[in-house]
This record gives C-alpha cells, sequence and structure tokens, in this order.
C-alpha cells in the first residue's frame, strides 16, 4: 500500500492511499465503455432522426478520429466539472488531485487528456504502465506533467466515528490531561496515524512504537507515573484535544 502526504489550505497535512495500476486500469475499462456507448447512441439517434438513409454518414461521420475527439473531450468535462472523477474513477472510488491541493484547473484536465495520447495510445499502454510502476507517486506522464496525482477518496487511517461519539461538548467530557493544548494540531495528526497503523497491523513493532510514542508525549506533559495502557492513553490525549481546542 503505497500513500502521499498532502497537505491541505489550513495546513493540515493528510495521508491518502495512492490509486493502483490496476484500480485505474480498471476505471479506464469503465469510461472506454461509457464512451463507446455514447458513441453507439449518437449514431442511433441521427438514424432515428434522419432516417436510415443516413446510418452509412452517421457511421462515417464518427469514426476512429471522432471517438478520439470524444475520448478527450470525455476527459477533459468529467475531470475538470466533476472534481477529478470520470464516471469510471467514481465508481473505482478514485480521484485526480493536485500535489499541491489546489482545486483542479481548466488546463489540468486538458493536458491530462491530451496526453493520453501518448501515455496509452501511441504507446499501446506501455509508456503508462511504466511510469505508474516506477514512479513513486505513481504517475503517468500525463499526471507529472499536470502535477496530480490519483488518490483513493477515503483518507488513509481515518478513526471510527465511535472513537469520538461521547465528545460532544464540555459538559459531557472533562478532559484528563489540560496541557495537551501545548500540542499542535500536526502532533495529532501523527498520534491518530500511529494508533491506526497498529489498529490495522498489530505487531511487535508497532506495538513498541505506540508504547513509545505514548511514554513520550507523558514525559513531555509532565507525568510522574509510567503509562500502563499507551493506546488508551492516546486516544485520551486525542479527545483532550479535541474538546480544549475547539
Amino acid at each position: 500500500m503505497q500513500t502521499i502526504d498532502l497537505q491541505t489550505t489550513q495546513n493540515v497535512t493528510i495521508e491518502y492511499q495512492l490509486a493502483s495500476l490496476s484500480e485505474r486500469f480498471m476505471a479506464l475499462v469503465i469510461d472506454f465503455i461509457a464512451i463507446i456507448a455514447s458513441y453507439w447512441i449518437l449514431v442511433l439517434l441521427i438514424v432515428i432522426i434522419l432516417g436510415e438513409s443516413w446510418a452509412d454518414y452517421a457511421f462515417s461521420l464518427f469514426g476512429a478520429g471522432t471517438l478520439a475527439i470524444f475520448f478527450l473531450l470525455y476527459h477533459f468535462l468529467f475531470e475538470f466539472l466533476g472534481n477529478g472523477q470520470s464516471l469510471g474513477k467514481k465508481a473505482l472510488s478514485i480521484q485526480v488531485v493536485r500535489l499541491d491541493s489546489e482545486e483542479l484547473s481548466a488546463g489540468d484536465s486538458m493536458l491530462r487528456a491530451i496526453l493520453y495520447f501518448v501515455d496509452l495510445f501511441a504507446s499501446f499502454g506501455v509508456l503508462a504502465v511504466f511510469t505508474i510502476s516506477s514512479t513513486p507517486n505513481k504517475q503517468r506522464l500525463g499526471d507529472m506533467a499536470a502535477g496530480t496525482v490519483l488518490i483513493k477518496v477515503r483518507i488513509v487511517n481515518r478513526f471510527a466515528l465511535d472513537d469520538i461519539l461521547n465528545i460532544s461538548s464540555l459538559t459531557d467530557y472533562e478532559p484528563k490531561y489540560l496541557n495537551v493544548r501545548q500540542f499542535s494540531e500536526r502532533d495529532m495528526l501523527l498520534i491518530k496515524s500511529t494508533l491506526a497503523r497498529y489498529q490495522r497491523y498489530p505487531n511487535p513493532a508497532h506495538r513498541k512504537l505506540v508504547q513509545s510514542l505514548a511514554q513520550k508525549l507523558s514525559f513531555q506533559l509532565g507525568e510522574s507515573t509510567s503509562v500502563t495502557h499507551p493506546k488508551e492513553f492516546l486516544k485520551t490525549l486525542i479527545r483532550d484535544y479535541i474538546v480544549l481546542t475547539r
């Protein structure tokens, strides 16, 4: 599982999982089906509206060149107007985003669409497979030119809602560690990420990391006793921070 850290406009760093090569391929297959279906619908509409005598003209009009233009316009319009998601990407829950977290521009979407002809058609997909497989952020040529990546829509290592459902106000939750305010939001994200990794992969290395982090933070808070339940201690710090800083 490859991930990438993207910084929001509020200077909060969030970890996302990168879309895999197989997910990108399946999304592209769905997009091709949508494009071909649109092609046949247009041909049938011309025949229905203008008569069967126009059938040959309709087929000659919508040839390979027109399909290529359809492909370009489809990806440009859907990614620009659809928040970085074509029909295929939406079905696979993946999304195009800029590395600087700025909004995807028309120029970005057009550049990505045009370079499909190099990544996909001119090289029969070999260039796209090679660059996606070999680059650190799984980028094809179009991504590198536009400064974009494909991520999974769901944020990696997100806490379940149950972890904070009991925090609605200061009246029904009393913070235990008032000095937690000395930490930053980035520190809390680090704690959250460490806990989530341990929950996903409960091996000795991650267990030791949780224990070490809990002990270090306890020392910074001025606690004299050692942490006996590091996982619960770190969750408490997050709850206290949410209540005291919101």
